[in-house]
């Protein structure tokens, strides 16, 4: 058996859950926040035999996809005075960081 945890952005986690859901499997939803953006992020784990890991994780990387967004940056003004202007970037959002871990005991109660 294996124990997956799938770091996901929190606007794909309500259809990977289903989708995960859909194919046999219970989910847990843990509430996350991301470093970098302090965006939501979402980590779900989920318990496979190891015939159905590679199913599950077709699953993630469907629903799971990066994509760009705009963001203003937050940059402080110069020493040299002027105005401050946020103005957007370009970033990659979503994805999945998954962890696959071997479990020696599973039990359900």
């Amino acid at each position: 058996m294996k124990l997956i945890y799938a770091i996901v952005n929190d606007e794909d986690s309500p259809r990977l859950m289903a989708e995960i859901n859909r194919a046999g499997n219970r989910v847990t939803k843990l509430a996350s926040s991301g470093g970098f953006l302090r965006s939501g992020n979402t980590t779900l784990m989920t318990v496979v035999t190891d015939d159905q890991l590679e199913g599950v994780l077709e699953i993630i990387r469907k629903y799971s996809k990066s994509r760009k967004a705009a963001i203003n940056a937050n940059v402080a003004p110069t020493s040299m005075g002027g105005n401050y202007m946020p103005y957007p970037v370009e970033v990659q959002v979503g994805g999945a960081t998954v962890f696959v871990v071997n479990v020696e005991h599973f039990e359900k109660i």
